[in-house]
């Protein structure tokens, strides 16, 4: 019987009680001794190949019949008010059939009531001023240069010191500051200072740093009748529709959300945009499909980015290298407009033992682009600060950096006094240390070294995240006449290999080849998913596609038992054939069982049961970056990294190996290259699209070496499994910053790690 449970739900660093419906009992989990042949086994991803040869329709790829294009004309200053605003010469061009404004739209709350759809006050440049909508995407660009508007410039604040000073321009009523300073406290962290034999104190700065997924944001919407279709490029479809019939006043079921391919999201794509909601006005309005996709400049402009931080932090440890104490503060510039802050203050808090620990984290409102959650949102920044500060006090006590980490591991959680219901993070270290010769590190200089040519260091960043997955999470599974089964699921695949793990885990319990089984997803038709952000996907979905496959196969050992006359309780069912214990040559295969049945269909229906009680689940890891720094030119050039993360059980090694891969690369761009730049001045952007944004090309990708702990953790959920899509990104540009400390003696935390920045720390420059 459903029963409503209330359960602590931790995602992306914050934890919140949700009510949940749980169903019923779940599986026993899939232990330690389990044996596979399908999970566990490098699969290629299903729908690879619809990917590479284009037959895989992504929501910019459509083009219904009378589709309308819309283009969006953006606020050139920081801060303004409209004061005068013209489209009539807009109205009047070739091919515009509308031009939607604050002058005619209606008025939709946005950004949790600090807005609206069309607000005539601007609070960052790339606001969205109007946008027309005209029969070719051209005509609509061409449009826009047509719309007369006069603003009055209006005072900004654009850092966070800015935003934080006496007096300082208000970007919302209510102040500069979302909410007030997150504080947290254990110990006495004084009395722990009083105690260290040794303390440093490091100063970290991150940088904004842009999204920009192959896909970009946007929309294709169309109405029939009162019913309205989107198809989005998103990572959350349901949650889309929850926000699309709230702003237009539908109800849920008028509203479907599609989304069969999307090009990549990182966070940034977990809910509607303004698009969507503009998209659809515009489109009931013309009584035409309407597409509103971003331009790269739109990308650059306003679809979110991870934030700049400013961190400071403190440690100190006796002369055995125990922690004694942590004293941390950071601030996020969260641009504009964030309903959430950044959960800074994550690892310093959790990662290693500490008896005195002491931090705080304001999070702060600018005349900037909003910012958006961006792969281990906060993690990645906190991590910087905190593991320089550890090889930094390492050196100071002259202790080998991996060694003070683990006279620092922390078996707990300290923060909600519980156990981890697993943690192998010293077989993560164990196996890193030896694939990338840890023994082989030289010390870290004690000073700036002097000299010319090219010098090699090696250094380390430690992970710790989430990943546990949760309820709600529903799945359907159907076995057809000739022996192959579908998986229905309300999941987005965003480019992780979901849907490959999904048809894993399903071919798993019927153990029939993995081309036998089909994934249905992206469709909110289908039964309720969760986003997929927080790394929770196969974590939440997994464990429903395996319950939805048990029952179908329980159903299959039935129909079996009938046909072969013996008790259910005496079927087998291995390599895809079931058979009578003790006696294999009575047997049939899953497909001539399934035949016997004629029309009739096997069905099963599966749920993602409760989050254990009492137990922190976190995933772990580590990577070792070795790099190259020219003493003369300030170079930076990443040679490898080598990363072992502990996400329990992996389901598909070849696909966790792309994620390792990705989150890597990722972090070598925000390490060493990517700036998000808007003028100091007026707040413009500086940098529109890739033509000025440093990605990182192939050239500069180093070897990567993606290994796993690969122990299950039965207690997370039935696959004992834990989510890998953000992990890998978290220690990389730590890990790069220590390898050049390591390898110069001069320490930079300051992101991005330029060739300027290393000269001027090894005192090159005047």
């Amino acid at each position: 019987m459903p029963r409503i449970v209330r359960q602590k739900i931790e995602f992306e660093g914050r934890i919140e009680e949700r009510d949940v419906v749980i169903e019923g009992d779940d599986l026993p989990a899939w232990g330690p001794a389990e044996t596979f042949t399908v999970v566990g086994t490098r699969v290629p991803r299903v729908d690879g190949g619809d990917r590479v040869s284009g037959r895989a329709r992504y929501t910019a790829d459509l083009d219904l019949p009378g589709l309308l294009h819309a283009a969006v004309l953006r606020s050139p200053h920081a801060h303004a008010r409209i004061t005068r605003f013209d489209a009539g010469a807009a109205e009047r061009a070739p091919g515009v059939r509308l031009v939607m404004s604050a002058a005619n739209a209606p008025k939709i709350p946005w950004y949790n009531g600090k807005s609206w759809l069309f607000d005539p006050e601007l609070r960052y440049a790339g606001d969205e001023v109007a946008v027309v909508v005209a029969d070719t995407a051209a005509q609509a660009r061409d449009a826009l240069d047509l719309i007369e508007v006069d603003y009055e410039a209006l005072p900004r604040v654009l850092t966070i010191d800015a935003a934080l000073a006496p007096n300082a321009v208000p970007v919302h009523t209510e102040g500069n500051v979302l909410g007030g300073p997150e504080r947290y406290e254990r110990g006495d962290v004084e009395a722990g200072f009083r105690r260290a034999d040794a303390t440093v104190e490091v100063r970290a700065d991150t940088q904004d740093v842009l999204h920009h997924s192959m896909e970009t944001h946007g929309s294709v919407v169309h109405w029939s009748g009162d019913r309205l279709t989107v198809w989005d490029s998103t990572q959350h479809i349901f949650g889309v529709r929850r926000q699309v019939a709230a702003a237009l006043k539908m109800p849920l079921d008028h509203v479907r959300v599609v989304s069969p391919f999307m090009g990549g999201g990182f966070g940034s794509k977990n809910g509607a945009g303004k698009y969507t909601i503009i998209a659809a006005l515009a489109s009931r309005q013309l009584g035409r499909p309407v597409r509103l996709m971003f331009t790269r400049a739109d990308e650059s402009q306003a679809a979110g980015k991870r934030p700049q931080s400013a961190q400071r932090i403190r440690l100190g440890a006796t002369r055995d290298g125990r922690l004694v104490a942590i004293d941390y503060r950071g601030a996020s510039n969260l641009g504009a407009y964030r309903a959430i802050g950044s959960p800074l203050a994550g690892p310093a808090k959790e990662l290693y033992a500490c008896p005195n620990v002491r931090t705080e984290v304001v999070n702060v409102f600018t005349h900037t682009a909003p910012c958006a959650a961006f792969r281990a949102p906060g993690f990645v920044e906190g991590t910087v600060a905190l593991e320089a500060a550890m090889e930094a006090l390492a050196d100071t006590l002259g202790i080998d950096p991996l060694e003070f980490r683990l006279r620092n591991y922390a078996e707990t959680d300290q923060v909600l006094g519980r156990p981890y219901s697993s943690k192998f993070l010293r077989d993560a270290y164990e196996r890193a240390a030896n694939a990338a010769g840890w023994e082989r590190r030289t010390p870290t200089p004690p000073r700036p070294v002097a000299g010319h040519g090219r010098r090699r260091g090696v250094g380390m960043g430690t992970q710790i995240w989430g990943g546990a997955g949760s309820p709600p999470a529903y799945a359907e599974m159907r076995l057809n006449p000739d022996g192959t089964a579908e998986i229905r699921i309300g999941t987005q695949e965003i480019g992780t290999g979901a849907k490959t793990a999904l048809a894993q885990i399903a071919a798993e319990v019927l153990t029939v080849p993995v081309d036998r089984v089909s994934v249905s997803l992206g469709d909110t038709e289908l039964p309720y998913a969760p986003l997929s952000a927080g790394s929770q996907t196969i974590t939440s979905c997994g464990p429903a596609v395996r319950m939805a496959a048990d029952e179908v196969r329980r159903h299959l050992l039935d129909a079996a038992a009938s046909v072969l006359e013996a008790a259910s309780n005496d079927i087998r069912l291995e390599a895809g054939r079931l058979f009578v214990a003790g006696v294999p040559e009575r047997g049939m295969t899953v497909a001539e069982v399934a035949g016997r049945m004629g029309n009739f269909t096997l069905a099963g229906r599966g749920f993602r049961a409760a989050n254990p009680d009492g137990v922190t689940i976190r995933t772990f890891g580590v990577q070792i970056a070795e790099v190259e720094v020219d003493l003369d030119t300030g170079e930076v050039t990443v040679l490898r990294v080598v990363a072992c993360h502990d996400v329990g059980r992996v389901i598909n090694p070849l696909v966790y190996a792309s994620q390792i891969e990705g989150g890597v690369i990722q972090g070598l761009g925000m390490a060493l290259r990517e700036e998000h730049v808007t003028d100091p001045d007026t707040g413009t952007v500086l940098d529109l699209g890739f033509d000025s944004y440093a990605v990182p090309r192939s050239s500069v990708i180093p070897e990567i070496v993606a290994l796993a702990v690969d122990k299950p953790d039965p207690i997370a959920n039935n696959l004992g499994a834990k989510g890998v899509g953000e992990p890998p990104i978290i220690p990389t540009p730590a890990a790069i910053a220590n390898a050049v400390a390591n390898a110069t003696g001069a320490r930079v935390t300051s992101l991005p790690i330029t060739p300027a920045k290393v000269l001027s720390a090894l005192g090159r420059l005047r």
